[in-house]
Order: C-alpha cells, then structure tokens, then sequence
C-alpha cells in the first residue's frame, strides 16, 4: 500500500476527484455516509445553500457538475482528527472550478465515508484583487504633466461616482455599519463601483450613539475585519467608542465610496433595463438619484426597532425611548426607571443606570431569557477556534472562519445543545441563583443554546457581564411574566394589576424584520416575494419552518433580482462578506452564474 493510499483522506479524495473527472455520480454519492452534508458557498451552486443526504448531493451535482469542472483537488496542510472528538479525520482542500478557485473541508468517518462536505469560492479566476505583488503602485513616476495628486483623485472619484449616467455606481449599498462597510471594502479592493448610504454622518456612529456601556461581548479574534486586522494589544472586548473610531478610520485608510448624512428613500428596480433607480437625499435635503445594477440592504441583522403602543403613553410626564436611543445614564440619578425587556440590551441599560445611582430599577422580563456567563460561554464555543492560544497553534481567524463554516446548522444544532449542557453544569450554582429570583431562564426553546438562538431570531439572550448579579442580590428589580398593560403620567400598570413609579420607561423590545426596510424603501410586494430574512426555519417559536438548513436570504440571491441582504455580527459580516462580494464581482464582469436552489417563496403572512 503506497503511502497515499494508507490515508484516508487522500485515499477518499484520490476517488473523488477521479469520479469528478469522469462525472460519474453514482461513484460520487457512493463516497459519502448514510447521514451526510455537503455545504456550498458559491462555489459550486452561485448560491448559499447545504445539501443533507445523498438525494440532495445527486440532484446538486446532476444540475452543477458539468458547468463548474472542478479540478485539482489537493490536500493543504495536515489530516488530523477532527476536533470534536468524533474519532473522524479532517483535513483542509483546494481545488479550482473552470471560474474560481476554492478552498474545502472534508470529514471522514472510520468507514472512509465522508460525513460533511464544505466547498467555498475564495477569488475569480482572471479577475484577483489587485494585492501582494499585483498591488497598485500609487505613484506614476517619471515627468508628468498637471500630475494629479493621490487626494485629488480620491476627491475625484468622490465627486464623480454617481453624478452623472456614465458614472454610476454599479452595487449600492444602504447602511454604513459594519456589514455595509465590510462588503464595500471587499468590492472596492475588486474593482467594482460601489456608494455606501448611510444616514448618520460619520462611519461608526452607529456604535458611538449607543448607550455608554456598551461594549463588544465577543473577543477580538473573533472580530478583526477583512484586510485590516486588530493589533495585538487591542482590548479582549472592544468598547462601543473604540469601536466607531476604527470602523470610522477603516473607511478612509480603504477609500470607501461613503456618503455620511444620506438616507434612501426609494428604490424601485426595472427589470427591463436591469437597473435600479434609487433616490436618496444628502445632508437632509438635496435629492440624489443613483441608477446601480444592485442594490445591497446592510441596515442591520434585526431592523427597525420594535416600538410598542401602550395606552396612556402619550400622557406619560417622564421620558419614553427605545434602547436604541438611549445614550448616557447620568440623567437619571434618583430617578424611578422601567425596562421593558431582559435581553442583552435590557441587563447592560439596567446595570448603566445602577451605576449611575438611579433610585430604583426595575427590569419587566415578558419572556424566559437564555443567560451565560461571558467567559464560560468564550472558552467553550470561542476558545478553541478564537483565541492567542488557538492563533499559537496555527489558527488565524481565516482558518477558524473555514473551521467554523465546515459545520452544517443540522449538525452544529447537535454541538450546541452539548455546549448548553456543560454549560449548564458549569455555572449550575450561578442559574439555581438566578432562577430563585423569580428570573425566567431557559437554554433554548430545545436545549440548544445561545448559538443557535441567535441564529434563529436574534435575540432571547443575555451574555453576563455582571447584570446577573444585581438581579439576584436584588439590586435590579425584577418583574416576571408580565409585560406593561397601560401607562399613567408618573407610573406604569401591568398586567398583574402591580404599578411602578416611573420617571423613565424604557422599551429594550428588539427590532423588527430586517426585511421591514425592504418593505419601506422598496415595496411591500417586494418584501413578501422575498420573504423572511434571517433563521433557519427551525420550527421553533420565532423561526418558524421550513427548514432552509441555511440563514434565510443572507449574503445571496433573493426572489427579487439584483437584491441582496448583508448584516450579523463582526465574524459574520467579516466570512460572508467574501462570498458576496463575488458574486456581485462575477455578475459585474458578465460571468455565468446560475443559481442552484434559489430559496422558495415563503411569503411573510
């Protein structure tokens, strides 16, 4: 037995990749397990999508195999266990498609059989950015004359880009947060002309107009953004100001097209033309009118905030806001304070005005809430992938990103619910404290855990931070099952008929559908053909079915053509950025991209 042959995995890809050559399927399917998973980003399908069995592999491959001519196929690196103990190895892969090359992950069982499959586009073939040794010059030497200078040409391309017909952008994105600021970077370093709209003036005001103790809950390697990572003495968890600074100095050092002060307020597309019209006012007043090939919506993984109507709120003699609003604590020293919620927003808005020597605050939790401890929750589902110790090994975010993305949801579900179960005993004596309280816990509505309840609807969770123990020392207030049933002009009554004092009401109630700005600035039409955005189709409470087995209309395409939708947090924005910048790169230079298995219409009623 030759050397390559007595590895597994050399000896499943030496099958493969001769099974691909001859594009023999039956032979393909063969390779995989019973239970198996194929995950594509792009590379194979022009799509996000996760084939589960081997029917759903077949029908993949019978539709894709002949176009997309993978070849190739070569380990990278080193085969090793995998690393969920599983006694399954693993390995790295590349390989090239007849357009891109790409990057894969493969499982192998102890049969030889694989179980999880991941294949994932990483550049365009003819069409790389222009880096590392194809970089720009940024000068051009010798004697030229009425030579332009490096900022005359930025304001240049500032000034021109959008002005006029023949210089419009060809993707506009709508929302300069970090999702929106991510894929422009992206699409800017490929060449593709791109306008970011954001109404708030600066990059990063975003972060800087939250309330002051807001800080980063994920630690910094997880959270470097694409080209420019954090330097090494960057703070473990990132505060909101410090944040907006670097998002903010990330658009200029990048030259993003960044149009501060702007809002959207229409955009309709022409399927004729295969253009949109999108009209947005600069500095409040002056009408602009875009015509890109693809509109891209960056306004947040949630929404627009989830504003309640409560009867009397119009005779309230304190202060009303959403969590979105509010800014500092101080204001509200001696005061009576009510917040509406007991998600993550709601526990930091309660510590903060604590802390700034409130006269009482008192959290109304409507729901059970899922609670972990900060660190607990970092060394179990970050540590191993996002950490110094994992980087000393030899996983930079890169590879963890890869690591990260080879679990399919089906599977990860499985991982997750064992993580909520150590966690569980870990900090048993933390949640018997919590719960003797009164407090509302659970870990998912199946015992699954943070992870995935985020996936699913983006909320319903606390990461402790400290929050918890004023709670169960008493210190924060705390009013369980009930939500507010009317407001009077110093109080609020719920709904078990106990009123509260009250000169600040605040409503930590989340936000709606990211598709709600789809339904605003384009149509209602549009946003029920496209759906719901984000979830899994779970099945569970606020993520109902079918199961899609990916996150709904993220980062690919939607049933509105040329209409795309970005968000998440820092790592999602950051992986899933890449693959959607490609895509709008190859369209941008008339590539083929047939999309396999467009997400169905699963309309919003």
């Amino acid at each position: 037995m030759t050397e390559e042959m007595s590895n597994p995995v050399e000896a499943w890809l030496s099958q493969f990749e001769l099974a691909i050559e001859h594009k023999n399927i039956d032979d393909l399917i063969q390779l995989f397990a019973e239970e198996c998973y194929w995950r594509d980003l792009v590379s194979f399908t022009w799509n996000i999508k996760t084939m589960e069995g081997r029917d759903a592999i077949q029908e993949m491959l019978t539709s894709t195999l002949a176009h997309i001519q993978p070849t190739n196929w070569s380990v990278d690196g080193d085969v090793t266990p995998a690393a969920d103990g599983s006694g399954m190895l693993e390995a790295l892969l590349t390989y090239n498609t007849c357009v891109a090359r790409g990057r894969a992950h493969v499982r192998i069982n102890e049969h030889g059989k694989c179980f999880t499959l991941l294949t994932s586009i990483t550049e365009l073939i003819g069409h790389e950015e222009l880096a590392g040794i194809s970089r720009p010059k940024g000068v051009e030497h010798g004697v030229v004359m009425n030579r332009s200078s490096w900022l005359e040409e930025k304001e240049k391309e500032l000034r021109e880009l959008g002005g006029s017909d023949d210089k419009q952008p060809y993707c506009v994105i709508i929302g300069g947060g970090q999702a929106g600021i991510m894929l422009g970077a992206r699409l800017k370093r490929m060449g593709v002309p791109t306008i970011i709209v954001e109404k708030r003036e600066k990059a990063g005001d975003s972060w800087r107009h939250r309330y002051k103790s807001l800080c980063l809950h994920d630690p910094v390697q997880y959270c470097h953004l694409p080209y420019i990572m954090f330097p090494d003495f960057w703070p473990l968890y990132t505060p909101k100001d410090k944040m907006g600074d670097w998002l903010e100095m990330y658009t200029k050092l990048l030259d993003l097209n960044f149009w501060g002060n702007t809002a959207c307020t229409k955009a309709v597309y022409d399927s004729n033309a295969k253009e949109w019209t999108v009209n947005v006012t600069r500095d409040g007043t002056n009408l602009h009118v875009l015509r890109p090939k693809h509109v891209i919506m960056a306004t947040g993984m949630s929404g627009l905030p989830n504003v309640p109507d409560f009867p009397g709120a119009d005779e309230f003699k304190g202060e009303i806001h959403h969590s979105s609003a509010h800014g500092h604590s101080e204001g509200y020293r001696g005061k009576s304070c009510v917040v509406l919620g007991s998600n993550n927003s709601a526990h930091d808005i309660c510590a903060a005005l604590y802390e700034s020597g409130a006269g009482s605050v008192t959290m109304v939790q409507r729901s059970s809430t899922l609670v972990a401890k900060i660190d607990t929750q970092r060394s179990l589902c970050l540590d191993p992938l996002y950490s110094e110790q994992a980087v000393a090994s030899g996983i930079d975010h890169n590879k963890a990103d890869i690591l990260l993305a080879s679990m399919p949801y089906k599977v990860l579900t499985k991982v997750q619910a064992g993580v909520a179960e150590e966690m569980s005993r870990r900090d048993a004596e933390f949640y018997k404290q919590l719960v003797n309280t009164g407090f509302l816990l659970d870990m998912g509505c199946d015992g699954t855990g943070l992870f995935m309840k985020y996936l699913r609807r983006g909320s319903g969770y606390y990461i402790d931070v400290g929050a918890s123990e004023l709670v169960i020392d008493g210190r924060v207030k705390l009013c369980n099952n009930v939500t507010i049933d009317r407001i009077h002009e110093n109080s609020v009554v719920l709904t078990d008929g106990s009123e509260l004092p009250a000169d600040l009401i605040v409503y930590a109630t989340g936000y709606k559908s990211m598709n709600g700005f789809a339904a605003k600035i384009i149509s209602p039409e549009v946003a029920d053909r496209v759906g719901k955005v984000w979830g899994l189709g779970s099945g569970t409470k606020k993520d109902p079915g079918p199961w899609e087995g990916e996150l709904r209309n993220m980062w690919k395409p939607t049933q509105q053509e040329a209409l795309w939708f970005t968000g998440g947090n820092l790592h999602q924005s950051r992986h899933y950025s890449m693959f959607l910048a490609l895509q709008l790169k190859a369209r941008y230079e008339g590539l083929a991209t047939p999309v396999y298995g467009l997400q169905e219409v699963h309309h919003l009623s």
